[in-house]
């Protein structure tokens, strides 16, 4: 029998859809990705045959927990978040141009790019709504669970050198960030502006490769910018234009979207754009990757634990696990892989002393002594869900 959470979620989801109808396209924006895995059951992306699809196009795809489990995810498993079409972008003909708020406006080839030094930053990218299917009253967006997030060696150059060569102005305080992916009807031009200090940062760079290959299609190539240790969005892929600029950008994706409440507000709020503030870096999180959730495993044989566990700009310190509903927690061994900005992995040995149903819990700190929660900060758009971690496993005889 379907539960009461469950029927109303769906019945939510439905009427947004109903409502779209009459809304129209740029009123719809946040509502454009509630299209379910059943929906799309028949639509195969080349190159992510492996991946959830969440929308089939644009492009939404989602990594199945269980398959998150090296601390460098490969770019065939790697998800995929797109606001609009990927465009077909030809190398060779391709230009970025930095202009704005410089002292020399540039305009630069992929050669170009690469005669800079070469820099490689491995970082964890997350969507800000990894989670959103999790919040309670539902809300808008791709209903995305656990698998928006995945960690990649990026190969490019730092950001601050391609600035340095264009000369930026005391006046330049933003950089707007713009794409060349193609818009939905009449969906405003997807740009994310980035602070000065945080694009001048020797960690953001532009990146041209991905794991030691070519940046592929669905992840930006031939550019795409990495802003280390904040949400996936600033990340602009298929990069073609950086303006330097001496004040706030005002367009949609910077003034409405990508947006936190500055205050706590009651779960179901409406709460205007002006009143929030825009999400940056990420906040302190773990995944369990195995055991899957709903698996059975046999009374007194162990039983590995794992996942991992992220924080942004911040590290993180320790993991622990509960297999008695929080109760108690004992400390996980982490592993030797780490890097600023990337997720650390974590084992736990575990001997189910008896037959029964075990609820296992991870529990990520981080050196700033943030701890995950027990219940999600709800916001309108469901962006940050960081709650502890669970999965359901049955032991038997």
């Amino acid at each position: 029998m379907e539960s009461n959470t469950t029927s109303r979620r769906r019945s939510f989801l439905r009427g947004l859809g109903q409502a779209g109808v009459a809304l129209g396209l740029t009123q719809l924006l946040p509502l454009r990705s509630i299209k379910t895995v059943a929906q799309n059951a028949a639509a195969k992306i080349a190159g992510k045959e492996k991946l959830i699809i969440r929308s089939a196009r644009p492009e939404d795809l989602e990594t199945p927990v269980e398959l998150l489990n090296s601390w460098i995810t490969p770019n065939d498993t790697f998800y995929v978040r797109h606001h609009m079409y990927a465009p077909d972008v030809n190398p060779i003909e391709w230009k970025l141009t930095v202009e704005g708020e410089v002292n020399k406006p540039l305009s630069l080839s992929l050669d170009d790019l690469k005669k800079l030094p070469k820099t490689t930053l491995t970082v964890t990218l997350e969507c800000a709504g990894n989670g959103r299917a999790f919040m309670d009253p539902p809300v808008a967006g791709v209903q995305w669970e656990k698998g928006a997030v995945g960690t990649a060696k990026w190969g490019g150059v730092r950001l601050a050198d391609v600035l340095k060569a264009a000369g930026v102005k005391p006046t330049g305080k933003f950089l707007y960030l713009n794409g060349a992916d193609i818009s939905i009807g009449k969906m405003p031009d997807f740009i994310r502006q980035v602070p000065i200090e945080k694009a001048l940062s020797p960690d953001t760079i532009l990146a041209y490769e991905m794991n030691g290959e070519p940046l592929p299609k669905l992840h930006g190539a031939p550019l795409r910018a990495v802003i280390s240790g904040w949400e996936g969005a600033y990340a602009v892929k298929w990069l073609n234009q950086i303006t330097v600029a001496d004040k706030e950008n005002d367009g949609f994706w910077v003034k409405t979207a990508y947006r936190f409440p500055t205050k706590r507000v009651a779960p179901g709020t409406a709460v205007d754009a002006k009143d929030m503030a825009p999400v940056a870096g990420l906040v302190v999180k773990s995944l369990i990757s195995a055991p899957k959730d709903g698996a059975t495993v046999k009374a007194g044989t162990p039983v590995i634990i794992s996942g991992f566990a992220w924080a942004g700009e911040a590290n993180i310190t320790k993991v622990d696990i509960s297999l008695d509903n929080g109760q108690t927690w004992q400390a996980a061994k982490l592993g030797k892989d780490q890097a600023k900005y990337t997720w650390r992995q974590f084992e736990f040995e575990w001997k189910a002393p008896e037959v029964g149903s075990f609820l296992v819990m991870a529990r990520a700190t981080d050196d700033k002594g943030r701890m995950q929660p027990v219940v999600a900060t709800w916001n309108p758009s469901g962006y940050l869900y960081n709650v502890i971690d669970r999965v359901r496993v049955n032991v038997e005889a």
